[in-house]
């Protein structure tokens, strides 16, 4: 998995894995979600994240236990 921020277009960009998009669907405003051919999400793009993320330069990443 992949997170990036563009600070120059603040697009945050969370990529779970590299299977080819194959379609992309605008779920809610600004929030972009990407597709395999199967229909499994493959990534996800914030548009306009720095009204959106608390911090887009800062990320906690906590595992479930």
């Amino acid at each position: 998995m992949t997170v990036t921020y563009d600070p120059k277009t603040y697009t945050l960009r969370v990529v779970l894995n590299s299977l080819p998009v194959a379609e992309s669907d605008e779920d809610k405003p600004g929030v972009i979600l990407d597709y395999d051919r199967d229909g499994n999400v493959v990534s996800m793009e914030v548009l306009d994240a720095s009204n959106r993320v608390e911090d887009p330069h800062q990320m906690d990443f906590r595992a479930a236990i």
